[in-house]
């Protein structure tokens, strides 16, 4: 949760009417990541009246990555639906879920087959990502599938034991294997709120996905100094036979301009992807935790 405190009312209204009946013994923990609003304090006052509700303040804003890692870390279940509050994933479906893990299934996952409620924008975006992913990617992924999911014990305690800290849950669930089955629904709009996600942060979101299971834009420039090397060698055997048969050269200003420009920006873009890369590893070699608590409200201990 982060800046919820407006759709809080309807989603405990739909968890109860979607949960309560399905004879399980439940808990609902609330991550809250660094809300500005008063979500904190809501979540606080239903946790006072109802014993099912725990509540893990995070010390800041530490994204949507962290918050989850922090929800696998502290839930107790048989097992675990990760679940966002502004109810773009329907609660409905949980029983659905449970169903097919009685079944023999690890890790039922919901896939998004209606996005009309996103823009036309962000439909491409996400359907390009997914399949650039599969085609880059070490580890393929379900495409239009989120964090919303359940997961057996085994599967969540196999999540905590991966130590890195740039984390891309889509990647780690898909990573971890086990059997694994996908259930089809209509993606909502958001109840209430707005969406903490501009397309800055989404791709930003996407290439930390693509560096964390994939080594192919590092292999790509590979490829692109052998043809660039290529091209140079033809490019000088050319003017040989030029000079040899005309008896002299005349290059142009220009055209040396464009390709000592051209091959600047090469070099200017292996550097990033190289920077991005050794940035991930700066982060992993610090040691610094996923995420810092600020409270713990209605666990045990």
């Amino acid at each position: 949760m982060h800046n919820e405190a407006a759709g809080l009312d309807l989603l405990f209204q739909r968890l109860d009417a979607s949960l309560g009946s399905m004879g399980v013994t439940l808990e609902i923990v609330c991550i809250d990541d660094g809300s500005s609003d008063d979500t904190h304090a809501r979540i606080t006052a239903r946790a006072a009246s109802d014993p099912r509700i725990r509540l893990l303040g995070l010390s800041r804003n530490f994204g949507k990555e962290a918050a989850l890692t922090a929800g696998l870390d502290v839930a107790s279940g048989d097992m675990v639906v990760p679940l966002d509050a502004d109810l773009q994933d329907p609660p409905e479906l949980i029983a659905e879920f449970v169903a097919l893990w009685e079944q023999g299934y690890d890790v039922v996952y919901g896939v998004r087959a209606d996005r009309s409620a996103d823009t036309r924008a962000k439909r491409w975006t996400a359907g390009a990502f997914y399949r650039l992913f599969n085609v880059v990617a070490q580890q393929r992924i379900p495409a239009s599938t989120g964090d919303f999911r359940l997961m057996d014990r085994t599967v969540v305690e196999a999540l905590k034991a991966l130590p890195e800290r740039n984390r891309f849950m889509k990647g780690l669930f898909a990573w971890v294997g086990f059997r694994q089955v996908g259930v089809p629904y209509v993606r909502p709009s958001r109840a209430a709120g707005d969406s903490s996600w501009p397309y800055r942060s989404l791709f930003r979101f996407a290439l930390d996905g693509m560096t964390s299971f994939s080594t192919a834009p590092l292999r790509i420039w590979t490829y692109v100094g052998a043809g660039a090397a290529l091209v140079a060698l033809l490019a000088a055997l050319a003017i040989i036979v030029r000079v040899l048969v005309a008896g002299r050269d005349v290059p142009g200003y220009a055209s040396l301009m464009v390709v000592i420009l051209f091959a600047f920006a090469l070099q200017m873009v292996a550097l990033g992807i190289l920077g991005e890369y050794i940035g991930r590893m700066y982060q992993e070699v610090k040691g610094r935790p996923i995420y810092v608590i600020r409270d713990r409200i209605g666990f045990d201990g």
